[in-house]
């Protein structure tokens, strides 16, 4: 078991990963990435049952899905820091005949990636369809989906939601990167998503709230999480964050969900960042 220090500690390294896989090529998102960056470490590093001995069916371990495929560096920065794939191919990223392409992708076959997402709104089903598949097959582990809150203005979002809750599929965990942000701005003000807990509640969900920028609580909630499996529910954790969380120029706006930092911003950016396992 890692320490939350060390998880911190990783969690740095992979936020610079972050910060130089988008400058690199001057495209890619860090906002989301750099929020989620607690809950992919602590998700990686301390509570998934997994194996980077990929194999596809992901019999007899825990699954993992990114519906907002979007923020792809965070992914591929924790899969390779895990080892399902060397840690200098970071530097492919978005390049001509790279595996780590923008949006994950499976035709080239990149370990711990299972589905091609980023077209929104689809992760859930995804999700849905292999934890019913490890029921049939008297498979006990759990599936763990990660959505963007915007992406939840999405019809087929509801549609798995609603499935998920009839058919109790209570081995799923899906979260909810609740940083209310999104490419043209606040959520509120592109499409209000309301009362969120209220809604999936309503569908018939067990709703829990944690601070996805806190590692002790990121982990302490996913653990929790985990110990609600079984119980004949779906769980959906809404995960509060800040979009760009860890570098403080990127933070309190929705400006940087898309945008790659220059020069002089990625200096700032790594000068916030400790460098803690090496940078590729």
């Amino acid at each position: 078991m890692a320490s939350i220090q060390e998880l911190e500690n990783t969690a740095s390294q992979v936020r610079r990963d972050i910060v130089r896989m988008v400058h690199a090529v001057n495209s890619g998102h860090p906002g989301g990435s750099l929020g989620c960056a607690d809950y992919f470490t602590a998700l990686y590093f301390e509570i998934m049952d997994h194996s980077i001995d990929f194999k596809m069916n992901g019999e007899n371990e825990d699954l993992c899905f990114l519906s907002n495929g979007h923020i792809s560096p965070v992914w591929y920065s924790v899969l390779a820091r895990s080892g399902y794939f060397p840690i200098p191919e970071l530097k492919t990223f978005r390049k001509i005949d790279s595996r780590l392409q923008g949006h994950p992708t499976t035709h080239e076959g990149l370990p711990g990636i299972r589905i091609a997402s980023g077209s929104l709104g689809q992760g859930m089903s995804a999700a849905v369809g292999a934890a019913i598949a490890k029921k049939m097959n008297g498979d006990n582990k759990t599936v763990f989906c990660l959505h963007g809150d915007g992406e939840l203005q999405e019809g087929q979002i509801w549609e798995a939601a609603m499935f998920a809750a009839h058919n109790k599929v209570d081995n799923l965990i899906c979260t909810v990167d609740y940083n209310k942000r999104q490419i043209d701005g606040d959520t509120d003000d592109v499409l209000s998503l309301g009362d969120l807990r209220a809604k999936f509640e309503a569908f018939g969900w067990d709703v829990m709230e944690m601070d996805g920028n806190n590692m002790e609580a990121t982990v302490n909630g996913l653990k929790a999480a985990k110990a609600k499996t079984g119980n004949g529910q779906p769980i959906c954790i809404l995960m509060k964050t800040e979009m760009g969380a860890g570098v403080d120029f990127m933070m309190g706006s929705h400006k940087w969900h898309g945008v790659a930092p220059n020069d002089e911003q990625l200096a700032d950016a790594l000068g916030q960042l400790a460098e803690t396992a090496g940078d590729y």
